[in-house]
């Protein structure tokens, strides 16, 4: 049976230390589903450093290949709603997580999983906008349905991140006026170039403020979470909106019911693991026409899947800017 590339996570024992590292594997080590996939494009996300350093119990199960998304090409499927040769993308659904994912030259994983590559798309785009972007647009969307629109001034926290880095371009490319959030002033260039036309130092937000403060934007994307939440919700202008998709830094919302009550401000939280597969399309096809190949490639950068085992502790202490593909071919 032929081998091919996979990082897999195995622990000694029930209890025992877990290593990750880059193996040869067959077929049979994969999970029984019905859809086989030749994967060619991954991304490294946050949840796959998690993963990658075996933190917050994100792996599930073991051996466990990691990696939360993939594009690539249908080898084989038993499912009547794909074929051999069509392009799909694969994000959420435990994948990477409970399921063996993304950092491997191949996959096999549920039909109802896959959402076919847009025809505009390439499978290397879909990874640079990967499951990040998904979520990027997925918040956007939110927003619009909240009533936002085109001029309105958003803030955008976690700015130079994944998830943040697309909701910058995105929102600027739709006309909105973008102030982005970074604790990175090096990347302010690199923010200035996707769309922001403002930007708010983070420790500015990190500190714990008054329940309501001045109206600064109608709206925001928040990464983050914790207190920098507080403060973008204690800032929203009157029947403004924040949709919130991350937690980087802490669970807790010390905020209260005075932004809700007296401003009519609304929090939306935004999941993209289990989001309906219609509304996964709506995003996908949405972000075919958003954004160029220039545009992806100014928050991309690319590495191969021997590379991936030593970025876990990067992306974790947020020293990766952008987006990074993973190329199989690398």
């Amino acid at each position: 049976m032929q081998q091919f590339q996979a990082i897999v996570a195995r622990q000694d024992g029930d209890k025992g230390p877990v290593t990750v590292k880059l193996e040869q594997i067959t077929d049979a080590d994969l999970p029984e589903a019905d859809v086989l996939v030749d994967v060619e494009f991954s991304s490294l996300n946050y949840k796959d450093g998690l993963a990658l350093l075996n933190k917050n119990r994100i792996l599930r199960k073991f051996p466990i290949i990691p990696g939360i998304d993939f594009a690539g090409v249908v080898r084989s499927s038993q499912s009547p709603e794909f074929a051999k040769g069509d392009r799909v993308i694969l994000t959420g659904w435990g994948v990477g997580e409970g399921w063996s994912g993304g950092f491997a030259e191949r996959a096999r994983v549920k039909s109802e999983w896959l959402v076919k590559t847009p025809a505009a798309m390439t499978n290397r785009a879909a990874m640079t906008i990967g499951t990040a972007g998904l979520t990027a647009m997925l918040c956007v969307m939110a927003l619009e349905r909240a009533g936002l629109q085109a001029g309105d001034k958003v803030v955008v926290t976690g700015a130079a991140g994944g998830v943040g880095s697309v909701a910058v371009a995105l929102l600027a490319k739709l006309g909105f006026h973008v102030t982005a959030v970074t604790g990175r002033p090096e990347q302010h260039d690199y923010l200035r170039s996707l769309g922001a036309q403002d930007f708010v130092g983070r420790a500015e937000l990190q500190a714990p403020g008054k329940p309501l403060q001045g109206e600064r934007w109608k709206g925001g994307v928040d990464t983050v979470g914790g207190v920098l939440l507080a403060n973008v919700l204690a800032s929203i202008a009157y029947e403004g909106a924040v949709a919130a998709c991350g937690l980087a830094g802490g669970m807790d919302l010390p905020t209260t019911v005075a932004p809700f009550i007296l401003r009519g401000v609304s929090l939306i939280g935004v999941d993209s693991v289990n989001c309906p597969k219609q509304r996964r399309a709506e995003a996908w096809n949405r972000l075919a026409s958003a954004l160029s190949s220039q545009d992806l490639e100014a928050v991309a950068s690319e590495v191969g899947l021997p590379e991936i085992p030593g970025l876990g502790a990067d992306i974790l202490a947020g020293r990766v800017r952008g987006r990074t593909v993973v190329a199989m071919s690398k």
